[in-house]
């Protein structure tokens, strides 16, 4: 019997057991990776884990403070809409990424280069998003519209600087891969 990979310190791991039997039909077509589901708790401790953690919370109320308005009125609260929901959705995408550490089992894609690529790009157009929201927000008579579309302007600036930090720990993780 084959013994399972030995996961990283600080890495939750789970174990599975099969038996093999002496068929080498059967034993081809069992995945290799298939015996071990790897949870990585210490990633959200690191300042790269505390930042993706506040991206989706804050994320998560720019648009559902522009969700609960007549946002569909005025075009501008659109495009915050799409930037907001977008990277929410990408955000937490790359958190089961790695709090599962399937970074790991594909070792084909650069994963450093992929974190630059998408925390530089969140960090632009979640800029730009966040100066069309304030510019775009208007005081009008119904002020619900005005207290949400205000908070969810101040939450994209806080988003947008969450991401400028993962940007930077990116940049320095990619450099450091890059210069070995």
């Amino acid at each position: 019997m084959e013994q399972p990979p030995q996961p990283r310190p600080g890495a939750q791991t789970v174990t599975t057991t099969t038996s093999s039997t002496s068929s080498s039909f059967t034993a081809s077509f069992s995945p290799a990776g298939a015996s071990t589901l790897a949870y990585d708790r210490e990633f959200l401790r690191t300042a790269p884990g505390i930042l993706m953690l506040a991206e989706i919370v804050l994320g998560l109320l720019v648009w559902t403070l522009i969700a609960g308005t007549e946002y569909f009125l005025y075009p501008a609260f659109g495009w915050v809409m799409f930037v907001a929901v977008f990277y929410w959705v990408l955000t937490v995408f790359f958190l089961i990424i790695y709090m599962t550490m399937t970074y790991t089992r594909i070792p084909q894609v650069p994963w450093t280069t992929v974190g630059l690529c998408f925390n530089g790009s969140a960090f632009i157009l979640y800029l730009i998003a966040a100066i069309v929201d304030s510019s775009s927000v208007t005081n009008e008579q119904n002020s619900h519209n005005y207290n949400s579309w205000a908070a969810s302007s101040f939450f994209a600036f806080v988003v947008t600087f969450c991401y400028a930090g993962n940007a930077y720990f990116s940049f320095i993780s990619w450099r450091s891969r890059t210069s070995q």
